[in-house]
């Protein structure tokens, strides 16, 4: 008997002491041989190709390491902190969830093994236990699965997405796996689904895909009690009939469910058609038997369409830190991206690390762009290169967009080199500044905990009418992200606008700097938030929009002129 057949379609099965009678289907994808494979976007893109089949679809993602959070963990070891609405402080998979889908995330859709634990500790000391052993099986897993079932009742979606984050066989992962094993147990087979993302290498001295990795990842995951019923196939070859045909035999799945996902040409928004091409959600839908009719992704593909042919490019710089990380700014590349997107536009993107601009000759480097993005970051390094990075973009009229630290950076600059104020800096680079024009948050002050303390979340933003940044916003009050301790310092805010450096978005009572801009430059804004936690590829943040709209502007005035007078 075929495993998509073993059970009925919904259960009544006993959890946490009580009974629920469900209709919510689980996907839990996993992923092995190596990291970096994907489980995230191929987790999204899933999520994409439901919702355009009328579900509503819920992703979350567990991650095994020990960190309460990654909020503390370097963008060389972890990639960027992605901030929720809530102020959580997540991986930056969480990023894809909602870029590729509507979902809008809480803390509740991530959750690391150092929260897992810390909760279990908690419980115990408060006596919870009754005096029982506290051990993994049944303690752990089972606030793995309550945070699963907690999260399906908060959400009232019809499909919850999970990925594990880590390889299959980490001794950090297992208490995950077990936990969604014993789940799936529970809720029904005909409501869990397993998704297994592996590798098939191609070797190229003996020119061939191998498909031995895989067997091993598959072998081990049935070890712990996991047999996946598709398997996504990460390779840079394309899988012919015979090798599916072997990894169907070898890994006990259907040759159906042996999906094939190469390496992309062009863009990470390939990945949902290339799995529709394959079928895959349409053998989701029949497994977890879900009557729901074929996906319309007509706007996907013209959103490939202004990926793969736009009418325009533009050269956008982005000087940064941890350049040499492609995930530290994955949200920041993202976000320029739609706004190519958004102005049917091609984005050539110039990676610059900062340290290179205080070399000699280093402002070559900014020769050329269209636009110059100075994005956030925490500490010292790079700060001078950032410095001269801004200037070059205030004096030359190029088209600038500072985040977070940008911001920061921007007025750092404004300070020393137009309102002559020597020493001026940040209390966070230099705690004896002579002129602290950007200083710690009040309520920062005293603060010794570094893990979820900063300014978190979303906040609302007043926007100055008549801005530019109100016009590209077509509104006056805003929400955006944010995650700093450092703000602008007020005792300096008349000597700035007296100057032309204006303030065009504070916190509602007029007390925080959350957006500024220069009067007398075609482009030059700079705000506290991260406005690309906000931007999707159909829905380009303004600010991300405006910014490479001003950057092709300012490298073809003659094209940008005649648009103009166009339209």
């Amino acid at each position: 008997m075929s495993w998509a057949n073993q059970f009925n379609g919904s259960t009544i099965y006993p959890f946490n002491n009580s009974t629920v009678q469900r209709t919510l289907k689980y996907i839990f994808v996993t992923g092995g041989v190596v990291s970096s494979l994907g489980k995230g976007l191929t987790a999204a893109s899933l999520g994409t190709l439901l919702e355009n089949r009328g579900l509503k679809v819920c992703l979350q993602k567990f991650d095994p390491y020990l960190n309460v959070d990654p909020g503390t963990m370097s963008p060389f070891q972890h990639g960027e902190v992605y901030v929720l609405d809530d102020g959580a402080e997540t991986d930056l998979d969480l990023g894809h969830y909602e870029r590729f889908t509507n979902t809008t995330l809480s803390r509740m859709n991530n959750l690391t093994s150092g929260q897992v634990y810390a909760r279990v500790l908690e419980r115990e000391r408060h006596g919870d236990y009754l005096g029982k052993t506290v051990q993994v099986i049944p303690h752990v897993t089972d606030e793995i699965k309550a945070r699963i079932e907690n999260l399906a009742e908060q959400s009232k979606a019809d499909v919850l997405i999970t990925e594990i984050g880590g390889t299959t066989g980490d001794i950090e992962g297992l208490p995950f796996l077990e936990a969604i094993r014993e789940f799936a147990l529970e809720v029904g087979y005909t409501n869990a689904l397993f998704i297994h993302v592996t590798f098939v290498p191609f070797i190229k001295a003996a020119g061939e895909l191998k498909t031995k990795p895989t067997q091993q990842s598959v072998a081990k995951l049935r070890e712990i009690g996991i047999t996946p019923h598709i398997l996504v196939c990460r390779c840079e070859r394309p899988l012919d009939k015979d090798l599916r045909q072997k990894i169907s035999l070898f890994c006990n799945v259907p040759y159906e469910a042996v999906v094939e996902e190469k390496d992309v040409d062009h863009s990470i928004y390939e990945v949902p058609l290339m799995l529709q091409r394959e079928r895959m959600d349409d053998l989701v839908c029949r497994l977890l038997r879900l009557d729901v009719p074929p996906a319309n992704m007509s706007h996907w593909q013209d959103i490939l369409r202004k990926l793969i042919a736009p009418q325009r490019r533009v050269r956008i710089g982005v000087v940064g830190k941890y350049i040499g990380l492609q995930d530290a700014y994955k949200s920041v590349y993202e976000a320029i991206i739609h706004g190519g997107i958004g102005n049917d536009c091609g984005i050539e993107l110039e990676r610059i690390e900062a340290e290179e601009l205080d070399k000699p000759g280093g402002e070559k480097l900014l020769q050329g762009l269209g636009g110059i993005l100075v994005p956030g970051g925490f500490g010292g390094r790079g700060v001078g290169g950032k410095i001269r990075a801004a200037r070059f973009a205030r004096e030359n009229r190029v088209p600038y967009l500072g985040l977070c630290l940008g911001m920061q950076i921007a007025t750092i600059e404004f300070a020393r080199n137009v309102l002559h104020l020597d020493g001026a800096d940040s209390t966070e680079f230099n705690k004896a500044a002579p002129h602290p024009v950007i200083a710690m948050l009040e309520e920062q002050r005293g603060i010794t905990d570094m893990g979820g303390t900063m300014r978190l979340g979303a906040q609302p933003v007043q926007l100055r009418v008549g801005s530019k940044a109100a016009g590209l916003y077509g509104a006056f009050v805003i929400h955006e992200r944010h995650r700093h301790r450092y703000e602008f310092n007020n005792a300096y805010r008349e000597q700035f606008e007296q100057a032309g450096f204006l303030f065009s978005g504070t916190s509602p009572d007029g007390e925080l700097v959350e957006l500024v801009e220069l009067a007398d430059h075609p482009f030059f804004l700079a705000c506290q938030f991260h406005p690309e936690f906000l931007s999707k590829p159909n829905a380009p943040h303004p600010l991300f929009r405006g910014f490479i709209a001003a950057a092709y502007a300012h490298s073809h005035p003659a094209q940008a002129g005649a648009q103009n007078s166009r339209g």
